[in-house]
């Protein structure tokens, strides 16, 4: 009995053992496991957030490279309008051009069939049409230059002095005196006012200027830098003119120069007119009219271009009533072979 007790006591003991070891090994193996455990998950957490900073910085930059591309895409399609809008103008200029080119050729085609119609009307003359059309040509050229009679003796210049005509035609308009005074060499007396009447020369108002050659070139340096007030209509200069200098013995010449009529009324003036520049017993009036019309206004806008048209109506009929002429100049600039006196 006492045997057998011994050897379950032994089992007993052995099978303790065994558990135990069991035990303190799965213990091992938990603290060994808690032991390791955070380190790595530590690393590896660093290891995620340092790719994560990487992904980041390489998004950003890949960010900043579309940023950059979408702005070269916008500059290229800038530049792509301006050049397409450069070849659109420049495409209008050669319409234009070409548009000109073929009115120029026109035009020359025209006057060339102008002038062989003009060569083959000469060369159908008779000898008796050419000389008579030579003795009228001779006879008519003692008394007119232009169209417009040069006979008299003594010429009074009525010039607007507006704005307009000083800023923009004045070196024509003292070429047209000079002109002028040229187709009279021996005149008796001449005169400037403006067309209110008021005298270029006070020293001389009322009175005719001695027309000599020193005296002339002492009107043109005067012309130059004359200045009044203007009203751009000539009714008190022309009744002025008239009713001072008229004298039954004087052939007398009125030269209006001007660019646009701002008179109440065309009618107005010229029955004015009638009533002192009187018709004689032979139909003719005291003095002779003539008026000479610069397009200044013709170079502004349409909307401005009606006292223009106004002035070449007024003074047409004006001067046609007056035995004078009115002449209408294609351009208020100065030839370029002309010079202003010194």
């Amino acid at each position: 009995m006492g045997k057998g007790r011994r050897e379950i006591e032994t089992i007993s003991l052995s099978f303790l053992d065994v558990i135990s070891c069991g035990f303190g090994a799965l213990i091992l193996l938990l603290v060994l496991t808690k032991v390791y455990e955070p380190m790595i998950f530590a690393q590896t957490s660093s290891h995620i957030q340092q790719r994560v900073t990487a992904l980041e910085i390489q998004l950003d930059s890949i960010r900043n490279q579309r940023r950059q591309l979408d702005r070269d895409r916008i500059h290229q399609e800038d530049q792509r309008d301006l050049q397409q809008q450069t070849l659109r103008n420049l495409a209008n200029k050669l319409t234009a051009l070409q548009s000109q080119y073929a009115a120029m050729q026109n035009s020359s085609k025209t006057q060339d069939s102008i002038v062989e119609q003009l060569s083959l009307a000469r060369q159908s003359l008779s000898e008796e049409m050419q000389r008579l059309l030579a003795e009228y040509q001779k006879t008519a050229a003692s008394h007119l230059i232009g169209g417009i009679p040069v006979d008299s003796d003594y010429v009074i210049f009525i010039i607007d002095t507006s704005g307009s005509m000083r800023e923009f035609a004045w070196p024509l308009v003292m070429q047209k005196v000079e002109e002028t005074l040229a187709v009279y060499p021996n005149l008796k007396g001449v005169q400037i006012m403006n067309d209110q009447g008021q005298y270029m020369f006070s020293q001389y108002a009322d009175q005719w200027i001695p027309d000599t050659p020193a005296r002339r070139r002492a009107i043109l340096k005067r012309l130059a830098s004359w200045t009044a007030f203007s009203r751009s209509s000539p009714e008190r200069g022309i009744t002025t003119a008239i009713s001072t200098f008229y004298q039954p013995d004087r052939k007398i010449s009125l030269y209006v120069f001007g660019d646009d009529f701002n008179g109440s009324s065309i009618a107005g003036v010229i029955n004015q007119v009638d009533r002192i520049n009187v018709q004689d017993a032979s139909g003719e009036r005291l003095v002779r009219i003539h008026g000479i019309g610069f397009p200044v206004i013709f170079a502004q806008d349409t909307q401005f271009q009606a006292s223009g048209f106004r002035f070449a109506h007024f003074m047409r009929i004006l001067c046609e009533r007056n035995g004078g002429t009115f002449v209408g100049l294609n351009s208020f600039q100065a030839e370029t072979s002309w010079r202003a006196p010194n």
